[in-house]
């Protein structure tokens, strides 16, 4: 299943070990998961990363950002002009945007303004949990 992840949604796979979404790791390490990102939403993730709350040095941001790239696809059109689903949110929108240019399976994130937009949307847009179920079957 290829799927867009919210910044949000990566980081606390990423850093909380122990935490809700700590089975994405695995899921994305075995295949059953397939993260598609664009060169907007890496630099995004690095941004989120250096901040200070998250007490991580720059050897420790690139490695994280390479466990989570290693089982990445890179999509280079970042669909800017294809039509998405107005959303309040500016930021948000380029995860819609590489969600639509990619034809992902879904867009998964945990934000209000995004998931509210799942009826209008032609991909699907999950909650975390929701894209669980999904895998579970």
């Amino acid at each position: 299943m290829r799927v867009v992840f919210d910044t949000n949604v990566v980081v606390s796979a990423l850093l909380f070990g122990a935490g809700r979404l700590a089975w994405l790791r695995p899921a994305w390490s075995a295949g059953s998961l397939v993260p598609v990102v664009s060169r907007e939403t890496v630099t995004e993730l690095f941004r989120v990363l250096a901040y200070p709350k998250f007490h991580l040095d720059a050897d420790q941001t690139k490695d994280l950002i390479a466990v989570y790239l290693e089982h990445a696809e890179m999509h280079g059109d970042t669909g800017r002009k294809l039509r998405i689903p107005l959303c309040p949110d500016p930021d948000d929108r380029m995860f819609l945007r590489l969600a639509y240019a990619a034809k992902a399976d879904a867009l998964v994130s945990g934000d209000a303004d995004l998931l509210q937009l799942s009826a209008r949307s032609k991909i699907p847009i999950l909650a975390p949990e929701a894209l669980r179920q999904r895998l579970q079957g």
